[in-house]
C-alpha cells in the first residue's frame, strides 16, 4: 500500500477505530482501533463462489502421550496441570462504576517465585487479590492459585498526561507485593474484589517460561494491548477529541487497561486459544511479546511459536527473534490477522525496562528516538526501512472492516483433515474484521499453499482473504489464517442467531477446532516442514502469473 493511503486512511480514522474493538468482539465499549490498510486502494480480483458444507470430528477430549517426560521434554506438565479441579467462578460479574476499583502490575511478566508489584485504586476501605491461572481445567478455564487477605483500599492520585507524547502517567504507590512461589508457568488474571461487592476488576500478568526447547510457546501480545488502552482518555490511536491528531506517541504498562475490564485483549483475542492448547496437553511454554524482544535466546530449540488473534505492535527485535526460530526450524503460527504491522520501539517507564511502547506513526519525523538513529515507528511496510510483514508471516494485511464468509479452497490439505469439507463451503461470518492475503507484489516465501481464498468487498472494493502455509529449508512451518475472528471462534456454539461472537455458529467453532488442533499437533511434532512440505499453488487459485 502507498504511504499516502496508509497515513491517511490508516491513521487518520480516529471514528473508524473507536468502533473498531465494538466490531471487532462485539463488546458495549470500544477502545479504538488497529491499522485501517487500504480498503479503497488495490487491485479487483474475481470471485469465487460457495456453498455451505457440514463439518464433522470436533474432538472434546485430552490428546494421550502430550505429557511431559518420557514423550516430551522436561519441564512443566500442562495435562498434570490441567488435571485439577477449576473455577468457573473466576469471571468479572460486578464491575461497579468506572472507578471503583483498578490496578496494574509493575511487571508485564515474572518466573515463577519471582515477586511482583500491585498498584491499585479503590474507593472501598478494603480490598482482596486473587489469582487465577487461565487454561481448560475441564471447561472452567481457570483455576484459583491463591487468594489474599483483606488489604487496605486507598484512592490514588489523578493521572497527569506528558505535554511532549500525550502518554498518561500515573506515578501511584505500590499498593502490595504479590510472591509467586508455588505458581505454575502459564495466564493470569488477578481480579482485584472491592470491600462490599463496589466493583471488580482484572490485572493480567504472565509468569513465563525460563526455557522453550522442544515447546509450543505461546506468546501475550501486550505491547498491542497496550496499544488499544484508552485509560485516562489516550490510546495510540485517539485522545478525548476522537481526533488522530491527539493520539498518544507513546503509552506506558503504568496504567490500567480499560478494555474488558482491565484484562485487555486477552479474553477475546488469546483465551480460546489458550484452553484449547491446554486442553490438548502438549508441552507449552508462556511468555509475552516484550520477553521475545529482550531476551535473544529464549525461542532457541523451541517446536513452535504462537502468535494470536491480535499481534499487530512489533519491536524490530522481536521480529528479528521469530524470523531466526524460523530459520533454524521452529514452526510459526499467525492465528489472527493484521500481525507484525506496527513497528514499535521498548523504553523503560518509571517502574522498571521495556513498559513504554513508542510508536509515532506518520509523525516518525519528530521522535527523538528516531532523530537519534533508532528505527522509524511506523507500519513495517513503509519507508523509512521498509520492511513488509509479508517476508515472515507469507500474507499481508490488506484491510478493514469487512464480515464475509470464510471459502474452503483446498480441501484436501492435511490440515483440514476431519472436519468433511468440500471445495467451495463457506463459513458465515468468520471472515472479518481485519484480514490478510498473499499478495506476490510483496515479498513472499515460497512454496506457499493457499487454504482458503474467500471472496470480501473492503469499502467498496473487491479483494480476497487467504489462509495460507509456507515451508521453509530449515523445516519449518509457518501458518497464517488471515482472519482475526478464528480464535474467537473457537468458542462459537449454536447457531449464530443470537449475534454472540459475530453470529458465528457451531460449524465455525468445529471447524477452527479441528483445524487447530491438527496445526497444533503437527507444530509440536517437531519441523512440519519435514513431514508436510507445502505444494505452491498461488497460480492455480490467482490465475496467470504467480
Amino acid at each position: 500500500m502507498d504511504q499516502e493511503h496508509m497515513d491517511g486512511a490508516g491513521d487518520g480514522g480516529g471514528d473508524g477505530r473507536r468502533r473498531f474493538l465494538t466490531i471487532a468482539t462485539g463488546a458495549a465499549t470500544a477502545a479504538g482501533l488497529g491499522a485501517v490498510a487500504g480498503c479503497a486502494n488495490g487491485s479487483a480480483e474475481g470471485a469465487d463462489g460457495g456453498a455451505a458444507g457440514g463439518v464433522t470430528g470436533r474432538s472434546t477430549g485430552p490428546t494421550p502421550g502430550g505429557r511431559a517426560g518420557k514423550s516430551g521434554p522436561a519441564g512443566f506438565d500442562v495435562e498434570a496441570e490441567n488435571a485439577k479441579p477449576g473455577h468457573a467462578d473466576w469471571h468479572v460479574t460486578k464491575a461497579g462504576p468506572a472507578r471503583a476499583i483498578e490496578g496494574f502490575a509493575d511487571k508485564v511478566s515474572v518466573l515463577p517465585g519471582e515477586p511482583f508489584g500491585l498498584h491499585v485504586s479503590t474507593t472501598a476501605p478494603r480490598f482482596t487479590v486473587s489469582a487465577y491461572r487461565m487454561g481448560w481445567y475441564g471447561g472452567a478455564r481457570a483455576r484459583l492459585v491463591w487468594r489474599s487477605e483483606a488489604l487496605p483500599g486507598v484512592r490514588q492520585p489523578e493521572h497527569t498526561v506528558d505535554s511532549a507524547t500525550r502518554m498518561v502517567r500515573t506515578r501511584w504507590p505500590r499498593t502490595a507485593t504479590v510472591d509467586t512461589k508455588d505458581w505454575p508457568e502459564g495466564c493470569y488474571l488477578l481480579r482485584l474484589d472491592a470491600q462490599g461487592g463496589e466493583g471488580q476488576r482484572f490485572v493480567p500478568v504472565t509468569v513465563r517460561s525460563a526455557a522453550t526447547a522442544g515447546r509450543t510457546v505461546v506468546v501475550n501480545a501486550v505491547a498491542t494491548w497496550q496499544a488499544y488502552n484508552r485509560w485516562g482518555g489516550y490510546g495510540s490511536y485517539d485522545g478525548p477529541s476522537g481526533g488522530y491528531a491527539s493520539r498518544s506517541l507513546s503509552v506506558t504498562f503504568d496504567r490500567p487497561y480499560e478494555y474488558d475490564d482491565g484484562a485487555g485483549l486477552f479474553l477475546v483475542y488469546e483465551a480460546p486459544l489458550l484452553a484449547l492448547a491446554e486442553r490438548l496437553g502438549i508441552p507449552l511454554a508462556y511468555t509475552t511479546t516484550t520477553d521475545v524482544a529482550r531476551e535473544k535466546r529464549l525461542l532457541d530449540g523451541a517446536a513452535a511459536v504462537l502468535s494470536l488473534g491480535h499481534d499487530e505492535y512489533w519491536s524490530p527485535e522481536q521480529r528479528a527473534r521469530f524470523t531466526a526460530a524460523r530459520d533454524a526450524g521452529t514452526n510459526i503460527a499467525i492465528l489472527g490477522a493484521n500481525c507484525c504491522f506496527r513497528r514499535i520501539r521498548l523504553e523503560p517507564s518509571d517502574l522498571g525496562p521495556d513498559r513504554t511502547v513508542a510508536c509515532y506513526k506518520s509523525s516518525y519525523d519528530q521522535d527523538p528516538g528516531f532523530k537519534r538513529g533508532h528505527p522509524a515507528t511506523v507500519d513495517f511496510r513503509s519507508a523509512p526501512g521498509a520492511d513488509p510483514e509479508s517476508s515472515l508471516l507469507g500474507v499481508i494485511y490488506d484491510g478493514y472492516p469487512v464480515d464475509a464468509p470464510y471459502v474452503v479452497t483446498n480441501p484436501g490439505h492435511w490440515l483440514f483433515e476431519g472436519t468433511g469439507v468440500k471445495a467451495g463451503d463457506g463459513f458465515a461470518h468468520l471472515v472479518g474484521v481485519e484480514y490478510d492475503k498473499v499478495n506476490t507484489g510483496f515479498p513472499t516465501p515460497r512454496p506457499i499453499e493457499i487454504l482458503a481464498h474467500s471472496p470480501v468487498v473492503c469499502e467498496g472494493r473487491p479483494s480476497h482473504q487467504d489462509t495460507a502455509y509456507y515451508t521453509v529449508p530449515s523445516g519449518a512451518g509457518v501458518f497464517a489464517t488471515g482472519t482475526m475472528r478464528w480464535v474467537e471462534a473457537l468458542d462459537a456454539t449454536g447457531d449464530g442467531r443470537s449475534g454472540a461472537n459475530h453470529g458465528l455458529d457451531a460449524r465455525a467453532g468445529a471447524l477452527t477446532t479441528r483445524v487447530t488442533e491438527n496445526l497444533l499437533r503437527a507444530f509440536a511434532a517437531g519441523p512440519a516442514g519435514r513431514t508436510h512440505p507445502a505444494q505452491d499453488n498461488v497460480k492455480a487459485v490467482y490465475g496467470g502469473s504467480p
